[in-house]
């Protein structure tokens, strides 16, 4: 048993228990596997996760079945226009008692908070995540708290069409690690859905598989994960070249290369490897780096997509021999 009271300690180990992670999630959300997947990427890599669709689709659910999964403390905060940003992040109260001013956690103090219709609240409480996605803490009146670990913000959004949203400033996407997105099911993930919930939610009998130190472990093993320097390499051309691109106002920070570097060991471990090939590269770069591009508006009238963009970006780049 290592330090986080966990018997994880080697690759393979690392490997079964996100596979029983994303089976026990898959138990509520069905036909959705490869979303399932990237998020536990997105968690093995101490990373932030934006699921953007429509309403309905199981955004929510899939949250709260992850949490469940691994045993994990878990807040949900409805973003509303009128949330204030100490809602989130808490506040000081006098108490007349001691004569001291004492700190009233916010609902971000927890493992997994999901961060439900971000966009339909103001940039200013939306930034007030900013410190504890890139920190994982808070300040409140010149006091540092730091959130208990693993943590991950799992934040929803519907799409910026629908009225009375606010989109999320680039410093905010940024902070995101991947963007994935649900999509409605077929008919028959649709049929099976309606079977597994006739006779009530079953997202309240979800057993937990996993623990929060069994988390903090994978992520250890996670960062071990071998890089060599053509990947290295071929990592930072892919992003650089979506900077390069002329229908682009904002290319993919050097905060998305590092995301790009971790995302692609983790999906390297998961995929059974102790070292990082090309393809987990270019498997993570649209999940990665697509929320990352901001377009000209000229060039979205003309419908250019940021997904277009990473595509040429990998397309143009060939990665050493």
């Amino acid at each position: 048993m290592n330090e986080y009271g966990s018997i994880i300690a080697t690759a393979d180990q690392a490997v079964g228990c996100m596979e029983k992670i994303i089976a026990n999630v898959e138990k509520i959300i069905v036909g959705k596997r490869y979303a399932i997947e990237l998020i536990v990427a997105t968690l093995a890599c101490r990373g932030h996760v934006l699921i953007e669709d429509v309403p309905g689709v199981g955004k929510t659910s899939l949250a709260s079945a992850l949490a469940r999964s691994v045993n994990g403390t878990f807040r949900r905060i409805q973003f509303t226009p009128d949330i204030m940003p100490s809602d989130i992040t808490g506040f000081s109260a006098f108490n007349p008692k001691t004569g001291d001013f004492e700190y009233k956690p916010g609902a971000v103090m927890s493992q997994f908070v999901l961060a439900d219709e971000i966009n339909r609240t103001s940039p200013k409480t939306q930034s007030s995540l900013l410190e504890v996605m890139e920190e994982s803490q808070v300040t409140v009146d010149g006091n540092t708290y730091v959130v208990p670990k693993p943590f991950i913000v799992l934040a929803t959004q519907n799409p910026v069409e629908y009225l009375g949203t606010y989109p999320l400033p680039e410093a905010q996407l940024d902070r995101f690690f991947m963007k994935v997105s649900l999509g409605y099911p077929d008919s028959e993930e649709e049929g099976k859905m309606l079977e597994r919930f006739k006779k009530g939610n079953p997202l309240a009998e979800l057993a937990s598989v996993a623990s929060g130190g069994d988390i903090q472990s994978i992520q250890d093993i996670v960062e071990k994960i071998h890089v060599c320097e053509e990947i290295n390499k071929y990592i930072v051309d892919i992003v650089r070249g979506t900077r390069e691109h002329e229908a682009v106002v904002l290319g993919a920070s050097p905060r998305a290369s590092l995301c790009l570097y971790k995302a692609s060991q983790a999906w390297a471990l998961y995929k059974g490897r102790e070292f990082v090939i090309p393809d987990d590269v270019e498997q993570m770069a649209p999940h990665v780096l697509e929320h990352r591009v901001l377009i000209r508006q000229e060039m979205k009238m003309k419908r250019v997509t940021s997904s277009e963009i990473v595509s040429k970006a990998i397309e143009l780049v060939k990665p050493e021999a």
